[in-house]
């Protein structure tokens, strides 16, 4: 390349015909040229070194994100944000270079500059948080319309792919999805029809109330296989308040509440189906539905569910029960401006579920062999809702819904049948400016049990409660929230709850924020509790309400939460909580039967209590990622100056997933659990048990295959003992401790056409 620039520039370099005094000229040339040469070429590496500097800012809040990761793409040059948000990239050559800009929780963003640059200043990039991260989600739970990531109650959420991955497991119901959550503990209740409840902190599930997109669909009565009914693959997400949150919804919330939020119609279309089954004989075929148009909008969720029985412990009874379940949830939403909506739901489930003896089951019953557990529900619901958003951010809400549920339980010479219907209807206003937010509304909430069946004394109940609310968020700084709410509710009891509600969040620094908060909570008195589910309602005295009392609540939380991004392609986060509640005078089940066999329900003398702490790590390091969840929980009794743990509730619970992820093609996840000594109710104490899983997904471009193996270490409760005493036509089930169903595997495909 030289000689051909010495050619160029210097015509009389020709070796043929050199002489002496042009040999001369010729080095004095060559000379100079080599000063140029090296002149130049240090002149251009200095050109071509370039610096870019970048101050990186959360898109909503506007604060600094600390040790945001700054690279030039395809070459090995890179720098970390300081305290302040800002970094500076240096020796970035010529031409066109893309920027990436990473932060845990935070969307990749990308930007193409061209260097030189003709504007050296310093540039500013906002970071939008990710959906179901750091706080892009608006929690309907609520009611409010600020971020999770600035609302100082303590919020838990599972969303987006998140959901998808763990609903694989257990297509059928979101009884897996929230057992794998820290402090809430999926107990199951029926050794034959395998109901289960979800107990939050210690605290028995009648005192969890659950909502689906903030109606109360699933109390009383209808609260009876709820979390087994309930389909995971039309959820947008799941949103978790652990504590007393009464002044939220009103009564049933003393542990905390779960609402389940279903997807909405997007500017996206959707369409998917899913087919799964196992080695039990169990299947699931389901498909989802959504597309908005110009006025309309549709969601459509249908799902077939089915189950062979299976005895897993050949003791002749079924482990798993026998059902078969249709699911179909329409929904249309009509969008009358850009500022009116109005959307009408409904939900209808029908299940047949059997359990027993297996030679029953199968058609082939004696005399010895005639025992079983047959539970034939209806569950119907709809929702109405109407939002109207006005000038200066304000939004007027109106909710309803009518519920209906009618369940049937039969046994060898036992019957039990009975239908709920209820109501609930919300107005609610919400003013907000860029510092405070308020939002002022009322209900009316009705609920009506008719026992069916015939009988000496039935169990009808109904009850009816007004409430009023107000609830207000206030920044008081860039650094401090404080969120405070006041509920007044009436029932026509002649009972009146006070229920105040108060949390602070406090963001030290973008890496760094605590939450504290407490509140009230209550409960009216209520027969559908688990122990009334483990019976089937079967002798069961009528409440005497002139003899019980509303159970009352108190409860407090702090946490302290902590994230931070390593490096480029690592980033940790730590999340610490400590709870207490005090339930007193808490609705008891008597041990020994009356006169007449009835077991009645009374208010205990004295209290319970739950304590403990939650402790969450997760470390992401490229394509893997680690999870950690520790729940430490000392739930006790102190009736009639005595004191003893709350059966059925283990101390210590842990939790850990391992899982390798390249995205959009293929994830392999193992996870383990662990759960500790248990006290039963008759005062023995049953071991700790480990279970272990593993799961994996392969995806296409629209379609994807995967498999599951559920506690492939067999572990279940009758390598430990007999899940029943007496005899095999009349047995009688003891507690459930550990699984019952052992070793499940399973897999099927995903189908997404749009």
């Amino acid at each position: 390349m030289i000689v051909r620039v010495l050619w160029q520039f210097y015509p009389e370099f020709k070796l043929r015909s050199l002489h002496k005094n042009s040999f001369r000229q010729f080095a004095s040339n060559l000379r100079n040229f080599f000063l140029f040469f090296v002149a130049s070429s240090v002149s251009v590496c200095g050109y071509a070194q370039h610096t870019l500097r970048v101050r990186i800012k959360d898109a909503r809040s506007l604060e600094p994100l600390v040790s945001t990761t700054v690279l030039v793409r395809g070459i090995n040059i890179a720098a970390i944000a300081d305290d302040n948000g800002t970094m500076t990239l240096k020796n970035i050559p010529d031409g066109k270079q893309v920027i990436i800009i990473r932060h845990v929780g935070y969307k990749e963003t990308y930007d193409s500059l061209v260097f030189p640059l003709s504007d050296t200043s310093i540039r500013t990039v906002f970071l939008q948080p990710k959906e179901g991260e750091l706080g892009e989600v608006v929690v309907s739970a609520t009611r409010s319309s600020r971020t999770i990531g600035n609302i100082p109650t303590r919020i838990e959420t599972i969303s987006g792919e998140e959901l998808e991955e763990q609903s694989v497991s257990n297509p059928g119901n979101v009884r897996m999805i929230l057992s794998e959550s820290t402090g809430i503990q999926a107990q199951q209740t029926s050794a034959t029809s395998a109901n289960s409840s979800i107990r939050i902190q210690g605290l028995d599930g009648k005192y969890t109330l659950l909502l689906k997109d903030g109606f109360p669909l699933y109390t009383g009565y209808s609260t009876g296989l709820s979390i087994i009914q309930i389909p995971p693959l039309d959820l947008k997400r799941v949103e978790v308040i652990k504590g007393a949150s009464s002044t939220l919804y009103g009564g049933g919330a003393i542990a905390g509440l779960v609402n389940f939020v279903s997807k909405v119609p997007t500017g996206k279309k959707e369409l998917s189906f899913l087919v799964n089954g196992n080695q039990t004989n169990a299947g699931d075929v389901s498909g989802f539905y959504a597309q908005k148009f110009k006025k309309i909008g549709i969601t459509l969720y249908s799902a077939q569910n089915w189950q062979a029985a299976y005895d897993v412990d050949k003791d002749g009874l079924s482990d798993i029960p026998k059902f078969s379940r249709f699911t179909i949830n329409p929904k249309v939403f009509y969008y009358v401006n850009n500022s009116t909506t109005v959307s009408l739901g409904a939900n209808a489930n029908f299940e047949n579920r059997l359990g027993g003896d297996m030679r029953l089951i199968q058609h082939k019953n004696d005399s010895t062999h005639s025992y079983f557990e047959k539970n034939l529900s209806t569950r119907l619901s709809t929702q109405l809702q109407f939002e109207k958003k006005f000038s200066g951010d304000k939004i007027l809400n109106f909710k309803n819904s009518i519920g209906y549920f009618d369940r049937t339980i039969t046994k060898p010479g036992y019957l039990f049948s009975g239908k709920q219907v209820s109501s609930f209807s919300e107005l609610s206003y919400l003013l907000q400016n860029k510092r405070s937010e308020w939002i002022v509304g009322g209900n009316v909430w009705t609920d009506n049990f008719t026992q069916t069946n015939v009988t000496a004394y039935p169990l009808n109940s109904s009850l009816t409660t007004l409430g009023t609310f107000v609830q207000n968020n206030f920044k008081v700084s860039e650094k401090i929230i404080l969120e405070s709410g006041l509920r007044i509710d009436g029932t026509d009891r002649q009972n009146y709850f006070f229920l105040p509600r108060i949390s602070a969040m406090y963001k030290i620094s973008t890496l760094f924020t605590t939450r504290i908060g407490g509140g009230l909570g209550y409960k009216t008195p209520s027969i559908f509790s688990e122990e009334a589910e483990e019976k089937g309602y079967q002798n069961i005295e009528p409440l005497d309400l002139s003899k019980v009392s509303p159970e009352r609540s108190v409860g407090a939380n702090i946490d302290f939460n902590f994230r931070k991004r390593i490096s480029d392609e690592a980033s940790v986060s730590v999340n610490q909580l400590f709870f207490y509640t005090r339930l007193k005078s808490p609705l008891v089940l008597s041990e020994a039967p009356l006169p007449d066999g009835n077991f009645e329900f009374y208010n205990a003398d004295g209290y319970l209590d739950s304590k403990g702490s939650e402790t969450n790590l997760k470390l992401d390091l490229d394509d893997i990622s680690v999870y950690v969840g520790y729940t430490f929980t000392d739930a006790r009794r102190h009736y009639n100056n005595t004191d003893s743990l709350n059966p059925l509730t283990a101390k210590d619970r842990l939790y850990v997933t391992l899982s390798y992820e390249i995205e959009g093609k293929l994830r392999v996840g193992y996870e383990l659990f662990y759960t500790g000594e248990q006290l039963l109710s008759n005062g023995q104490t049953r071991p700790n048990f480990w279970v272990m899983g593993m799961s994996a997904e392969y995806s296409f471009k629209h379609f994807s295959l995967f498999v599951n193996a559920e506690n492939f270490t067999d572990t279940r409760q009758t390598k430990y003992e007999s899940i029943y005493t007496g005899t095999i036509r009349n047995p009688q089930f003891k507690e459930i401790w550990a699984p019952t169903d052992g070793f499940i595997f399973n897999g099927g495909f995903k189908i997404r056409v749009w």
